[in-house]
């Protein structure tokens, strides 16, 4: 799994900061976050310790996409372009991504997983188990969760929803709860159990109703935009928000979808040829695909652009004009 001592493996007690980029998040770097929890600092607070709010903690976690803090950090990953797992850079959006043996690219939290699952399933275990458990562990869980986050998180295919009736399901003790702890102790862990899961129902409902309301104030929004497009093909939001969904179901010709991405940066994201599906209508230019800064201002004839991703889906540039000039560009070398 590994040839080399993962950071903080190797000295149990030394201090560990970890860092994801900020912004929109995803479940390779929430998943990754929770592997180094387990695998560094089980008996930490998984919640505050990202809001900060404990200082005492033996793991640091940091969410920044600033360049001072992502070097001072022991463990970098999803972002700073590097895989060195012995330096403890843990990126996988490079032109030349780490690979699994049969081709699949590995997310953050694959790569994350391969060297700290291990010792997270120790962790995550409250008694030994039997010589070569853990490895039968780690490989079932590798098949059952990572290469599906793997595949998602990289365009490979589309991990689908899990059912809110399974994660309920999963909260619940296991069938040898009072073989292992007695009657009355299985007792009080079913009705944590329940609470955990209440937990989690409760904050679903929520967010579905909030995403509801979202979602209704996205469509009038888009609709506005496209309305005011010089070029139907090119939609311009001032506030990031979905908008594949209105495309579809109003039948837009949007091939690119032009929108802020915080820190002054904009973006430009292709529309897929069918909702939720991987692809492009009109992909970015071959020729701009994993470049960065410098390269790919050179090769796009841009002087602000930030970046453009392998798979050629999205790209992005320092403002809005740039951002802009990226759309148009493209679509100038697509037609071409």
């Amino acid at each position: 799994m590994t040839e080399h001592t993962p950071i903080g493996l190797g000295h149990e007690a030394a201090p560990v900061r970890a860092l994801t980029h900020s912004g929109n998040f995803h479940a390779d770097e929430t998943l990754g976050y929770v592997i180094l929890h387990y695998a560094l600092a089980p008996r930490g607070d998984l919640r505050a310790r990202v809001l900060g709010a404990q200082p005492d903690d033996r793991l640091t976690f940091v969410r920044s996409r600033v360049p001072g803090q992502i070097q001072a950090a022991d463990i970098v990953f999803d972002v700073g372009g590097v895989y060195d797992p012995a330096a403890g850079r843990y990126d996988h959006h490079m032109k030349k991504k780490p690979l699994r043996e049969d081709g699949t690219p590995y997310s953050a939290a694959g790569l994350l997983w391969k060297d700290y699952g291990l010792a997270a399933i120790r962790n995550i275990l409250d008694e030994p188990v039997e010589e070569g458990m853990e490895a039968a562990i780690w490989q079932a869980v590798d098949k059952a969760l990572i290469i599906p986050v793997d595949q998602d998180d990289n365009g490979v295919a589309k991990m689908g929803r899990l059912s809110l009736a399974e994660i309920v399901s999963t909260c619940g003790a296991p069938w040898d709860t009072a073989e292992r702890y007695g009657v009355e102790e299985a007792g009080k862990r079913e009705m944590s159990a329940f609470a955990d899961a209440a937990a989690i129902v409760g904050r679903y409902l929520v967010g579905v109703v909030d995403r509801a309301r979202a979602s209704l104030k996205a469509t009038d929004r888009v609709l506005g935009a496209y309305e005011q497009a010089e070029d139907k093909r090119i939609l311009v939001l001032e506030t990031g928000m979905p908008a594949e969904k209105v495309i579809f179901e109003r039948d837009l010709p949007v091939v690119y979808v032009v929108s802020p991405a915080g820190g002054g940066q904009w973006n430009v994201k292709a529309v897929p040829p069918a909702r939720g599906e991987f692809g492009q209508r009109v992909p970015l230019p071959e020729a701009w695909g994993g470049l960065e800064g410098r390269a790919l201002a050179e090769v796009s004839g841009i002087a602000d652009t930030v970046f453009a991703h392998p798979a050629r889906f999205i790209c992005g540039a320092a403002s809005r004009e740039g951002a802009l000039a990226m759309a148009r560009r493209a679509l100038e070398i697509a037609a071409s």
